[in-house]
């Protein structure tokens, strides 16, 4: 068995040889761009597009056509696609089926009201319950995250007769007004006044927190960089956090301990893909029911088989939501979102007017009944699982030859973190300009990955469920190849330090 690790950690290991392989093979061809020119929309960006929208690179990419796990620019420049548009486009891009869905059904049908019934609402909401828990039997379409994140807090409020909302530190739930005042970042929060009615707690992070190991989360690799405090099959972690949230009763909330809902992701996206203890989330929820709120599961990233081992993350923490907000890969880049509730949670909504112009039109229903279809079909929730563990373990390999550079690999099937430091033991963020650099060399080399956390030092990959392992190692290769040169640049001197301590 010792032998048979060895034999695996080093086939996980294998391609760590500072060369850079081929990008992988994609058969399709696109178009020749013929619109407006670079310099001319980048212009136009800068002067008529909102400030507050950052482009992502030193040297702007223009996107210009998509397909699968591939993105092409203007120049027909190909890159591979391992961020999705953050965690949206699920199934691939410009999926035949869906976009076949969506012009069949612009030839009969664009938009009417939710006052009138048309059958593709019909079909979409029951191919959903389908995936639903049994007792989630109401389906409110809406058209993006935020404004899924409002409404459950509407029903929360509606429900329970109380006002208040937590949710935990350097979580994010929208941009919007009710949304934002529940999402725990400075880096997201202006210098205005709150709605009232949200109280945030600590975050149970196991690896930047005050307790915990990474071997605490569920996640298929670990870091034993860090000492664990858990004895006798007990998590400590798990019993430290719990016992910070139980402060939230004890001083931010009414005498009564009434409270509205509580609101969590499966894993924290934005936030850096931040993993809780096991069992965590089960408790609190104990807790909220005991006092008469509502738990609401954010599954806008974690939902639709990302997380590889369930359709749901929240399955993987054994609780049992009483609203489900979901959104990003339900329409694999379309508009929509959806809230799922119970019935009898649902009828609160009756005791006033509550509409969505454009929730649940024919285009958006024929855009979720075909990623649906295409999940199954294409066995993509099997693939996040397979293809996503394999990447995890690649990754986590790469921390040995990147020691003080990587502080944590973290996440579950696609759902995937890699946390860059300056300082391995108070575990602080790569300075920003650095971070940049590393993304850019990344994407000069054809593959495009995210940034999150609260210092925007996490390099996030979540791509579409249809990659391969032949992409999972040119990704690893084409890090490890950007950190070397960051090594380079930067940290020989630092490193050389470091391994002489050792």
């Amino acid at each position: 068995m010792k032998l048979r690790k060895c034999f695996r950690w080093g086939q996980l290991r294998r391609i760590h040889t500072g060369k850079l392989g081929n990008l992988p093979t994609c058969e399709y061809t696109p178009s020749n761009y013929d619109g407006t020119d670079y310099e001319i929309a980048k212009e136009s960006r800068t002067k008529n597009s909102i400030p507050s929208v950052k482009l992502l690179y030193k040297t702007p990419l223009m996107i210009h056509e998509g397909r699968g796990q591939w993105l092409f620019d203007h120049n027909g420049q190909r890159y591979l696609d391992m961020f999705g548009g953050i965690a949206t486009v699920s199934i691939g891009h410009s999926h035949p089926k869906v976009t076949s869905a969506i012009a069949e059904q612009a030839k009969r049908l664009t938009h009417t009201s939710m006052l009138y019934m048309h059958p593709r609402l019909h079909e979409y909401t029951e191919k959903l319950r389908n995936k639903l828990p049994k007792n989630l039997d109401v389906v409110y379409l809406v058209n993006s995250g935020s404004e899924a994140t409002e409404l459950a807090f509407l029903l929360a409020r509606l429900y329970t007769g109380s006002q208040d909302i937590v949710s935990l530190g350097n979580c994010y739930h929208g941009g919007s007004y009710a949304s934002s005042a529940s999402t725990a970042s400075s880096a997201w929060r202006y210098p205005i006044s709150s709605p009232p009615g949200h109280i945030h707690t600590r975050n149970p992070d196991v690896y930047k927190g005050p307790w915990g190991n990474p071997r605490c989360r569920d996640s298929p690799v670990t870091s034993n960089k860090m000492k664990c405090q858990c004895t006798n099959g007990e998590c400590l972690a798990c019993e430290m956090y719990l016992e910070d949230f139980e402060n939230v009763f004890r001083h931010s909330l009414p005498s009564n301990g009434r409270i509205a809902g509580f609101i969590a992701e499966s894993i924290q996206g934005v936030g850096g893909v931040v993993q809780y203890p096991r069992r965590y989330l089960q408790r609190v929820q104990k807790r909220i029911r005991q006092n008469g709120g509502l738990f609401i599961a954010d599954e806008v990233q974690t939902g639709f088989g990302r997380t590889g081992e369930h359709f749901w993350g929240f399955k993987a923490h054994e609780v049992e939501p009483d609203i489900i907000t979901m959104a990003k890969g339900i329409g694999n880049g379309f508009p929509m979102a959806a809230v799922a509730t119970k019935a009898k949670i649902a009828e609160t909504l009756s005791r006033a007017l509550h509409f969505n112009t454009f929730g649940g039109n024919p285009l958006a229903c024929a855009a979720g009944c075909a990623v649906l279809d295409i999940i199954e079909e294409e066995d993509l929730q099997k693939n996040s699982l397979v293809v996503g563990t394999y990447l995890l373990h690649r990754l986590s390999a790469l921390m040995i030859d990147h020691p003080t550079t990587i502080g944590d690999v973290r996440g579950k099937g696609l759902m995937i973190g890699v946390e860059l430091i300056s300082d391995v033991e108070k575990k602080s963020p790569l300075p920003a300009e650095q971070v940049a650099d590393i993304l850019e060399d990344i994407k000069n080399m054809n593959v495009l990955v995210g940034k999150g956390g609260l210092n925007f030092n996490v390099l996030r990959i979540k791509p579409p469920m249809c990659i391969t392992k032949e992409d999972a190692d040119y990704t690893v290769d084409v890090l490890n190849k950007a950190l070397e040169r960051h090594r380079d640049k930067y940290l020989r001197d630092k490193e050389s330090v470091f391994f002489s301590a050792v």
